[in-house]
């Protein structure tokens, strides 16, 4: 996997609008975004765009990886 940060000028506290990570299969392929904001993470697979993204609460994401 290569992940990498899309915008560097971002701030240590997440803002409204947090921060987007770019997620490739270690090759050329581009597999998707992560945007980690205050109310949680979105996954955008391949070229979706945020609002159609599978949105998780940090609540949630915090059970998931507790269970």
């Amino acid at each position: 996997m290569k992940v990498s940060i899309k915008d560097l000028y971002v701030s240590m506290d997440l803002g409204n609008n947090g921060i987007e990570l770019d997620v490739y299969d270690g090759k050329d392929t581009h597999l998707g975004d992560l945007i980690i904001s205050k109310s949680g993470v979105v996954w955008c697979k391949g070229r979706t765009i945020k609002k159609n993204g599978v949105k998780v609460s940090w609540e949630n994401l915090i059970e998931f990886f507790e269970s």
